[in-house]
């Protein structure tokens, strides 16, 4: 065993913490139902031994990135409280009845939840296009198209930094979301790609089903709770970035901005407080693969390039892609937008890449085989190539 008193101790070659890391991604891969506890274990593991093997500092290390994990956290919960106060809206089993029929109304079903995305979670947008795809087709969706509802919804996420946990990362650590809007170049060529095929699969097996369930009234004051939050974390974030930066590292103002609103509007309208023990139970997860990503020594990582990008995507269908963008986030040096394309993408091709396709595997449990979706959803690793080399073609490399 060789050492390295940055990195801790080394073996076969790598810092014995990259093992470690790797091995509590595949124990989250092969052990779902113990994600959490899974993710915990690593932590602990990575963190002792950086602690006790190479001299690491941790209570420095927290005191730099607890305002961070602080947002992440409260974005998190707040964003599955916000989600549902949009889905009893009711907005969206209205919206759907204006889709026309025909290949291009399957077609126009995941364009909606692409833009659903851009504005809510990528989980909440995946989940609430599968509850409209079982209700138009009377509960028989193509898995092609259930993966390409999956696909939309990490896609139509990528370019907005309140889409997807990864882009919102990005916004937390200062990235400009002007720096990120670009991959919506990719996401849109993607979509093209696997949404066309997806929908003539879902045509071919049962059609929107033209039924009227009868009146829709829209709650106006659970959108305008939707709309009011999203107002006031972006102007929040441009107020923080711009003026008091200072302040932005001291206070998770972002999460604050979310929860004022959720609480103030609570007596007009109350969130479903029942989701907190899951949602809580999600974030705990996912914050602990994002501090454990932060304890990796980055300079054992490759050198940032277009091929790595890409790699990554391929990557994130197999790994969680929130630990893989801070990992990114660490070392620096990437193209902003084309990482997020890469690794909000990427986890669409398989059904526990991403946590859209892992939820919607709750509507759609035949989804849970990687031979039946690798089968029917071979389009998303079509659309998801196609849309790389779009948005590379067109901008090229700009770290």
């Amino acid at each position: 065993m060789d050492t390295a008193s940055d990195s801790g101790p080394m073996l076969l070659g790598a810092p014995i913490v990259f093992l470690l890391f790797g091995a509590t991604l595949v124990g989250v891969l092969l052990l779902h139902r113990r994600s959490l506890e899974v993710s915990l274990a690593g932590l602990v593991s990575i963190a002792g031994v950086r602690i006790g093997l190479s001299g690491f500092d941790l209570g420095q290390h927290l005191d730099h990135e607890w305002v961070k994990l602080a947002n992440l956290a409260g974005l998190l919960v707040g964003f599955a409280l916000l989600a549902d106060h949009f889905e009893r809206s009711h907005v969206t089993t209205w919206l759907p009845r204006l889709l026309p029929r025909g290949v291009l109304g399957c077609f126009s079903l995941l364009v909606f939840v692409w833009f659903l995305s851009s504005v809510l979670d990528n989980i909440a947008a995946a989940m609430i296009g599968g509850t409209a795809a079982a209700g138009l087709f009377k509960r028989r969706v193509h898995l092609g198209y259930v993966a390409a509802i999956v696909a939309a919804a990490n896609a139509g996420g990528v370019g907005s930094v309140i889409g997807d946990t990864t882009t919102t990362m990005l916004w937390i650590e200062g990235v400009s979301p002007l720096s990120v809007l670009p991959a919506y170049i990719g996401a849109a060529a993607a979509l093209v790609v696997f949404g066309a095929v997806a929908s003539i699969q879902q045509h071919g097996l049962a059609p929107i089903d033209a039924s009227d369930a009868g009146e829709v009234r829209v709650d106006a004051g659970r959108l305008g709770i939707v709309l009011a939050a999203l107002a006031l974390m972006v102007g929040t974030n441009v107020v923080v970035n711009r003026v008091a930066r200072s302040a932005g590292e001291s206070l998770p103002f972002l999460a604050l901005s979310l929860w004022l609103v959720l609480l103030v509007a609570a007596s007009v309208r109350a969130p479903n407080w029942r989701m907190l023990p899951g949602a809580l139970k999600g974030s705990a997860f996912l914050l602990a693969l994002v501090l454990s990503a932060s304890l990796m020594p980055v300079h054992g990582l490759p050198r940032p390039s277009w091929l790595v990008t890409l790699v990554l995507g391929f990557v994130s269908a197999l790994f969680d892609n929130i630990p893989l963008t801070k990992l990114a986030l660490q070392q620096g040096g990437y193209d902003w937008a084309l990482l997020a394309y890469s690794v909000g993408c990427g986890g669409s091709m398989l059904w526990f890449g991403s946590s859209a396709g892992v939820a919607i595997t709750g509507l759609f449990p035949e989804a849970q085989s990687v031979m039946r979706w690798t089968r029917s959803a071979w389009h998303v690793p079509l659309g998801f190539v196609v849309g790389f080399f779009a948005l590379y073609g067109l901008r090229g490399w700009n770290p």
